[in-house]
């Protein structure tokens, strides 16, 4: 059976080496490490599979408006380049260059609690503020 996006084989691969099937009774708790460890991976795993498809659809649209005697039509590196646009997006997404993985997580995950700051200042009356010498001016 062949596969319409080589990027899915990849994928259905590193799924298998790299993890097991959580337990029923698994933590999704958003404070837990090993859940933020999980979702932080999936959303770059998520990311690097959009971009390595992006360019992938790229290079084949670029094959169907080439000249028929142009190199961009020659099958002859293709797999080498399928293998080189998965790295770089690999790469790519490890910086989090294109931010998908980062708006992932801003969904899954809460946002960590700032630390109490002093209260706000309070606003400046009307009297006050026509006291005070204009800023443009050296006193």
């Amino acid at each position: 059976m062949t596969t319409l996006n080589p990027n899915l084989n990849r994928f259905k691969e590193a799924g298998k080496a790299e993890s097991a099937p959580l337990p029923a009774d698994a933590s999704s708790d958003p404070n837990d490490a090993a859940f933020r460890a999980r979702a932080t991976t999936a959303a770059l795993k998520f990311e690097s599979y959009f971009i390595g498809s992006l360019l992938h659809k790229m290079r084949s649209a670029t094959a169907a408006l080439a000249d028929p005697g142009s190199p961009f039509k020659n099958p002859v590196n293709n797999d080498m380049l399928d293998m080189t646009d998965n790295l770089v997006a690999d790469q790519l997404a490890s910086q989090r260059s294109f931010g998908i993985a980062n708006t992932i997580l801003r969904q899954l995950l809460p946002a960590p609690s700032a630390p109490q700051s002093a209260p706000p200042a309070r606003p400046v009356s009307a009297t006050e503020q026509s006291s005070a010498p204009p800023l443009n001016k050296p006193t």
